[in-house]
C-alpha cells in the first residue's frame, strides 16, 4: 500500500533512537521529510538522518528540550524556515522513572510531567497554527497502556500519557474542521538498544507470560503503525487510541 506521504513534512520527537528512530525511518520510506528532534542523543541523531539519506531519503536532526516551549517554538521556526511546513508530529520523546509513588518526590514528578506532558502539549500548540493553515495535519503520541490500565510502580507516567490521551481527544474535536487527524498509539513494554539487558534477561519468562503473544514488542512493530496513521488512508480516523502491545491489555 502506498501511503502517500511524498512531500509531507514530519517533526518526531525523541527521534535520534530506539523507536523513534524507527519511525523516522519509516516515514522517510514512505516520501516524508523527516525532522529528527533529539536533546541529548546528537551522534545518534545524526546517524538516524545519515541511514535517510543513504536510501535517498531528506531528513535533518533538530536539537530542542521539548520542556522548554521557547525551544520548541525555535526548533518549529527552524523546521519551517528549511522546509515551508509541517504536516505531520510524533510526539514520541518521553520519561519514565520506575518507582513507588510513596517513594517518589515532586522533582520526580516534574520531570515526566515536563517532558511526557508538557513536551506534547508544547509540540502540539507550536505546531497547529500551521496544520490549520494549510488545512491538512496529523498529530500522534505514543502512550504506554499504563496511562489507560493503571500499573504499579509507574503512577506518575500513567498520569501524565492519560494527560496526553485528554489532549489528543479535545484536540481531535477543535482541529478536525482543519483536516487535522489526532491520535495516539498505546504501547506494551518494547525492547530497545537501551532497554535494561539484565533486567529483561533475569525476568523476560515471567514478563512474556502476561502477552498472548508470549514475546514484548520491537520498534519494527510500532513504526507501520505510526506510518499509517500519519497518511491520508487514515483521514477518518481521529481522537482514538490505537493499541500495538502485543495483546498486554484489551480495552
Amino acid at each position: 500500500m502506498e501511503f502517500g506521504l511524498k512531500g509531507r513534512v514530519a517533526l518526531v520527537t525523541g527521534g535520534g533512537r530506539d523507536t523513534g528512530g524507527e519511525i523516522a525511518r519509516s516515514l522517510a520510506a514512505e516520501g516524508a521529510i523527516v525532522a529528527v528532534n533529539y536533546r541529548n542523543s546528537a551522534d545518534e541523531a545524526a546517524k538516524v538522518v545519515s541511514d535517510i539519506e543513504a536510501v535517498g531519503g531528506t531528513a535533518k536532526a533538530y536539537r530542542a528540550d521539548i520542556a522548554d516551549y521557547d525551544q520548541v517554538k525555535a526548533m518549529i521556526a527552524a523546521v519551517v524556515a528549511d522546509h515551508g511546513k509541517v504536516d505531520i508530529l510524533i510526539n514520541n520523546a518521553g520519561y519514565v522513572k520506575y518507582g513507588k509513588f510513596v517513594d517518589s518526590t515532586p522533582e520526580d514528578w516534574k520531570a515526566q510531567m515536563d517532558i511526557c506532558l508538557y513536551g506534547a502539549i508544547h509540540c502540539c500548540h507550536a505546531v497547529a497554527p500551521h496544520m490549520i493553515a494549510n488545512n491538512w495535519g496529523r498529530i500522534i503520541s505514543l502512550i504506554g497502556d499504563s496511562s489507560r490500565i493503571g500499573e504499579a510502580n509507574l503512577s506518575m507516567a500513567a498520569a501524565t500519557r492519560a494527560g496526553t490521551v485528554a489532549l489528543g481527544k479535545s484536540l481531535a474535536r477543535e482541529l478536525g474542521r482543519n483536516n487535522v487527524c489526532v491520535n495516539a498509539v498505546s504501547l506494551g513494554l518494547i525492547q530497545t538498544a537501551h532497554s535494561d539487558a539484565e533486567f529483561l534477561e533475569k525476568n523476560m519468562e515471567k514478563i512474556v507470560r502476561a502477552y498472548p503473544l508470549r514475546r514484548i514488542g520491537t520498534p519494527e512493530d510500532i513504526a507501520p503503525l505510526v506510518t499509517f496513521l500519519a497518511s491520508d488512508q487514515a483521514s477518518w480516523i481521529t481522537g482514538q487510541v490505537v493499541s500495538a502491545n502485543g495483546g498486554f491489555s484489551m480495552v
